[in-house]
């Protein structure tokens, strides 16, 4: 009786221990479920396509972590919100899954109708961010600039900065990120310049001392340089007509000097001078001074200031454009007999320019009235 007992016991001990087992084995396999039916449901959330509902502009900040960023996306309502799971945690978890939590760029992307979350990632890892920038073009016033710095732009932060001096400001490309401040982006203007030039004066050829004799002087010439041409090719050989009038002495003679005087960089204006504006004194005017004007017209770029810095090997003390083009560039000459032959026939290619544009317009209008379509000209 007791042996029985016993082995009663050890049944009902063994029968405990495995219904135990029993239902610690169904929990794991209930969590495993679960934990498998969160993996689907997520991945499923993640690569959902039509996420995104109309193109949108998203930014990145500096340093922003994954999950801040998630947290942005889904309050921009760029990832779903009010779903049984955070979007913003499966967007986290698919940025760890696919190893790419050290990869986001700041900056500004345009995310497109019908992103999924995976894309916005792909996007914001991998893609290339809208671009932010403000062009110093050569040959443009420091007026000019600061009316594109100072215009209304969501992008530049700060109070709107005062006109700078003439020619200080490097013709080039500036980038900057959303938020930088005005006066930032000026400063690094001017500091670009300031760069440039001391950089080039160092450099420069010494044979100019006699008539460029300081980096200021350096860069009033190549701000008329580059108000005269266009060209890179010829920059250094127009630079080095100014530099022989200036050994001459010859005065220099630049329409452009006479435009600035005219309006002191606050406009454009797209003309030759007139008589009245040839003969006025001002101090700008290089057909009523000598020497050099006391400032810049414009603001240069390196090609220009490069050119200053060394002039081409010449006699020349004329150019005048060889076509009312301003791409075909110029013809230069030695002697004032040889420069007016060059002018005559610089008068006849541009009366005959202007007398086949008159014969174009009024084969369009024609063209136009009889019911044809008119497409605008090729451009070269």
């Amino acid at each position: 009786m007791a042996s029985e007992r016993k082995n009663k016991r050890r049944r009902r001990r063994r029968g405990g221990f495995i219904d135990i087992v029993n239902a610690l084995l169904t929990l794991v396999v209930i969590g495993l479920l679960a934990l498998v039916g969160i993996f689907l449901y997520g991945a499923n959330q993640f690569y959902a396509p039509d996420v995104v509902k109309t193109d949108t502009a998203f930014t990145v900040e500096k340093g922003s972590s994954v999950m801040t960023t998630a947290r942005r996306l889904e309050e921009q309502g760029l990832i779903p919100q009010d779903r049984m799971l955070s979007s913003e945690w499966i967007f986290w978890a698919g940025t760890r899954a696919l190893k790419k939590d050290s990869q986001l760029k700041a900056g500004v992307y345009m995310l497109e109708s019908g992103y999924s979350m995976a894309d916005i990632l792909k996007h914001i890892t991998e893609g290339k961010p809208i671009d932010f920038f403000i062009n110093v073009i050569p040959g443009e016033t420091s007026w000019s600039v600061v009316q594109k710095l100072n215009a209304e732009n969501p992008n530049l932060s700060g109070d709107p900065v005062e006109v700078p001096d003439e020619g200080s400001l490097l013709a080039v490309r500036y980038d900057y990120a959303p938020g930088d401040t005005r006066q930032s982006l000026l400063d690094d203007m001017e500091a670009r310049m300031d760069a440039a030039v001391a950089e080039i004066w160092e450099g420069r050829d010494k044979s100019i001392d006699d008539v460029i004799s300081s980096p200021e002087e350096m860069v009033i010439l190549a701000s008329i340089v580059e108000k005269e041409t266009g060209l890179a090719a010829e920059r250094p050989e127009v630079a080095a007509v100014f530099i022989n009038r200036l050994r001459t002495p010859m005065r220099l003679q630049t329409d452009p000097t006479v435009l600035y005087g005219v309006t002191m960089g606050e406009g454009v204006i797209s003309r030759s001078p007139t008589s009245a504006e040839l003969r006025a004194s001002t101090p700008y005017n290089t057909y009523q001074i000598d020497g050099l004007p006391p400032g810049p017209i414009a603001n240069p770029g390196v090609e220009a200031l490069e050119a200053v810095a060394h002039p081409a090997t010449t006699k020349a003390l004329y150019f005048v454009a060889k076509s009312a083009n301003p791409a075909d560039g110029h013809v230069f000459a030695e002697t004032y007999a040889q420069h007016r032959r060059n002018v005559a026939e610089y008068r006849k290619a541009a009366a005959e320019a202007e007398a086949e544009a008159a014969r174009e317009a009024l084969e369009a209008e024609q063209a136009e009235e009889a019911g044809q379509e008119v497409a605008p000209p090729a451009q070269n």
